[in-house]
């Protein structure tokens, strides 16, 4: 019967099509998560939008990193407010649809010159379209409709109802439940860029922890249990101490020009993951993986790979770079930016699929967009080390993709 209600949902489901809109936006949602919603519609758990709001985000919000774009998908739905994936201040701004939109539109009316669009700084035209969109927002004034500003509708902000739903604006009776607007988890995007909080959340999921050590963990909840088992006699139950045991291999590209957008980035990862984990080990290298790797960043003091393939094959190997080089790079034997003293050495796939085999846990991170990867420079041999190698972009959703397939048993 469960099989047959999720492939033929109620034909008078309510707000199907705004469960289409949330798996467009990425959350996950479907027929379990409709049924729900209209069970609790029907035993009257909403009476009013933001109730209605709250009620939504229990049903379809599982994780932190859903809820702005759930955020974003109600406002458009219920206000009609296209909200774009991006922060305030935050220059991806300016690749966005709706951003995009909005300056066609200003210069159809004549607020800003295509002439003179030159003249303006992108602080002010992202200052312009901030506040646009506030004014769209605020833009329903007085009056007891669904969606509305002032007046007694409980619906919006600034009004006179003891309760509602305040979308940005300022809260004069701060009688608002929820706030749609103020972006409080934007940062939790899978599509967002990373930052220190959420690149910390996403990284203490990746857990490997074994016990070690004496026994001298005091099990509070397992002594009570067996103290009480004992008619009151206290019998201590120790442990030994949970230690997080994994081993992880960071080699990171810092050579040539190629790299030079993402030292930002890449350091902030550098420094993160050795915060998480103890047992780290970071080696570099140029573009790819050749016979020898080095264990300083100015690479002065090589490293034999032989001797990284000698490590436990349960070591996490955490590669980093654009994998973006020329084709002969990977192919030929001992490299075309390399010269030698007349040896035959291997190519660089040779060395690849030699750390492939030897750690099964292995991840290329690639800070190039995943949507830019088929037609970036490289790739082919972006293309190629795919072939060896799981990869994730430098996003938060490819930082949790990662810590996914690095725990993967």
């Amino acid at each position: 019967m469960l099989r047959e209600s999720v492939q033929n949902p109620p034909q008078n489901a309510l707000f199907v099509d705004f469960v289409a809109l949330l798996r467009d936006y990425g959350v996950p949602a479907g027929v379990r998560e409709v049924l729900e919603l209209n069970e609790g519609l029907a035993k009257g758990l909403a009476h009013s939008l933001d109730e209605l709001f709250v009620f939504m985000r229990l049903v379809f919000v599982r994780r932190a990193e859903h809820m702005d774009a759930f955020e974003r998908a109600f406002a458009l739905y219920f206000f009609g407010v296209d909200i774009p994936a991006v922060a305030e201040g935050d220059p991806a701004l300016f690749d966005t649809r709706q951003f995009r939109e909005w300056l066609e539109q200003q210069i159809a009316e004549g607020h800003i010159a295509r002439r003179a669009l030159w003249q303006y700084d992108p602080e002010e035209l992202m200052r312009r379209f901030w506040d646009t969109l506030r004014e769209q927002m605020e833009a329903h004034h007085g009056g007891s409709r669904w969606i509305g500003t002032g007046g007694n509708s409980p619906f919006g902000h600034s009004g006179n109802a003891s309760r509602g739903v305040r979308v940005l604006g300022d809260s004069r009776n701060r009688s608002a439940l929820k706030v749609i607007g103020e972006r409080r988890y934007i940062a939790y995007a899978e599509g967002n860029q990373l930052r220190a909080e959420n690149l910390r959340q996403a990284l203490d999921s990746m857990k490997h922890m074994k016990n070690e050590g004496p026994r001298d963990v005091l099990n509070l909840d397992e002594t009570i249990r067996r103290t009480a088992r004992n008619g009151g006699e206290i019998d201590l139950v120790f442990e030994r101490d949970l230690r997080d045991k994994i081993s992880v291999v960071l080699l990171i590209d810092n050579g040539g020009s190629s790299m030079r957008p993402y030292i930002e980035i890449t350091r902030l990862l550098f420094t993160k993951l050795h915060e998480r984990f103890e047992d780290l080990r970071t080696f570099y290298f140029h573009n790819t993986i050749y016979e020898t790797i080095w264990s300083d960043y100015r690479r002065t003091h090589p490293y034999p790979t032989e001797q990284l393939l000698l490590r436990r094959p349960d070591t996490r190997l955490v590669i980093l770079g654009d994998a973006s080089m020329a084709p002969e790079e990977l192919e030929y034997p001992g490299g075309a930016i390399h010269r030698y003293d007349g040896r035959e050495l291997p190519p660089s796939t040779y060395w690849l699929k030699r750390l492939a085999e030897r750690f099964p846990h292995a991840c290329w991170l690639n800070p190039i967009p995943c949507d830019q990867w088929e037609t970036a420079y490289g790739d082919y041999t972006i293309r190629r080390i795919r072939e060896f190698f799981h990869m994730e972009d430098l996003t938060l959703g490819g930082i949790k993709g990662m810590v996914e397939h690095l725990s993967e048993k």
